[in-house]
């Protein structure tokens, strides 16, 4: 399976880069020795996306190079596709051609898109939200839970931004945080001055985690320990009561799906909510939003996931909705059942934001009044 994905991926980033060079050297006719330098420029930049993921969690300069242009890569097709598609209805309706100079002008756009997605990228956020839980007891009414995801800890993430974070999560004084995956890329040998600052995060309620897709393609029982070690405790398709006596609610976690290739792995959330009394609030955390669906038929009150990073860099969020039909924000699924979706908290491969935001998310538990 890795063997096939990997062939597909190199099949189509050398497509993608062949379609440069002909909208770009060969469409233009451009002259030696520009079309030559562009040539094997080209080629450079197509070698360095998956050196960059071979290299993943080293920070070097080649690294964050190639991951910028994997993003710029991506506003590039999209702008060159849009001029392709309008050449194709002019023709279409008898109009007079479209000027060559189009594609140096699409080719600008995309850069100035890049600039403006690497500067969003640097700014994090909070964002709240108020979720009414009907079974929430009333005396715990405002209880405030932070959520961290998908920070992605790496080569362009390092201990700075990590502390940034840090300080921005205990600032709301949250009596709860939640961590939901994806926290890293990399060896946590090699990454684990950067990964530090999590063990100062604060709450009355303690800091939870429960894994990512990303967590799996490394060292997972690596990266569980280390959290341990900071004092984040896992949960690991189980359940733990948050607060005292009645006045508390139950908080779960499973495993990510990926999970199911790794032994001892994999989300089981029958198990997380066995003996379960449906009295008391539910609060669920799983990285994937499509969990919902399974949530909603088991009556859980609340699933706080990430993953979808609300598509990133537009308009790529077209393509990611197709497999999470809710990319950001809060949304009711079913009677009973509320489903909050992070943008997440840092960025996956390219340095880059555009159309979406990074956040620290700030949610308010509120009782729904009997």
């Amino acid at each position: 399976m890795i063997v096939r994905f990997l062939a597909v991926g190199l099949t189509i980033l050398g497509s993608v880069h062949f379609y440069f060079w002909w909208r770009l050297v060969h469409d233009t006719a451009m002259p030696e020795p520009f079309s030559a330098a562009v040539t094997l420029g080209l080629v450079a930049l197509a070698a360095s996306i998956p050196a960059a993921f071979a290299l993943r969690g080293e920070k070097s300069v080649i690294v964050s190079a190639a991951f910028v242009w994997m993003g710029s890569l991506f506003l590039l097709l999209a702008s060159l596709v849009a001029t392709d598609v309008l050449r194709t209805a002019l023709h279409a309706a008898g109009q007079a051609a479209m000027p060559r100079a189009f594609e140096g002008g699409a080719a600008l756009f995309a850069a100035s898109l890049v600039g403006v997605g690497l500067v969003n990228a640097r700014r994090l956020g909070v964002k709240e939200a108020q979720v009414s839980l009907e079974r929430l007891p009333a005396s715990l009414d405002g209880l405030v839970v932070a959520q961290i995801t998908d920070l992605h800890i790496g080569s362009t993430i390092g201990r700075a931004m990590v502390e940034e974070v840090v300080a921005q999560a205990n600032a709301l004084k949250p009596d709860l945080i939640v961590i939901t995956g994806d926290l890293a890329d990399g060896d946590p040998r090699a990454l684990a001055d950067a990964a530090a600052p999590l063990g100062k995060l604060s709450a009355k309620h303690g800091v939870w985690f429960v894994t990512g897709n990303h967590e799996y393609f490394g060292d997972v029982e690596g990266w569980l320990s280390l959290l341990r070690s900071l004092g984040i405790r896992p949960l690991r398709n189980e359940r733990v009561s948050i607060g005292d006596g009645a006045a508390s609610f139950d908080l779960a976690g499973i495993d990510d799906t990926v999970g199911r290739w790794t032994p001892g792995h994999g989300p089981d959330l029958p198990k997380a909510l066995a003996g379960r009394d449906e009295s008391r609030e539910l609060v669920l955390l799983a990285h994937r939003p499509t969990v919902v669906r399974e949530a909603a038929k088991s009556n859980v009150g609340l699933v706080i996931s990430g993953h979808t990073h609300g598509g990133q860099i537009w308009p790529f969020h077209y393509l990611v909705k197709l497999d999470q039909p809710w990319l950001a924000g809060l949304h009711r699924v079913g009677e009973r059942t509320q489903l909050y979706v992070s943008e997440g908290t840092g960025w996956w491969g390219p340095p880059m934001r555009l159309g979406t935001t990074r956040e620290v998310t700030k949610l308010v538990l509120r009782a729904r009044p009997a």
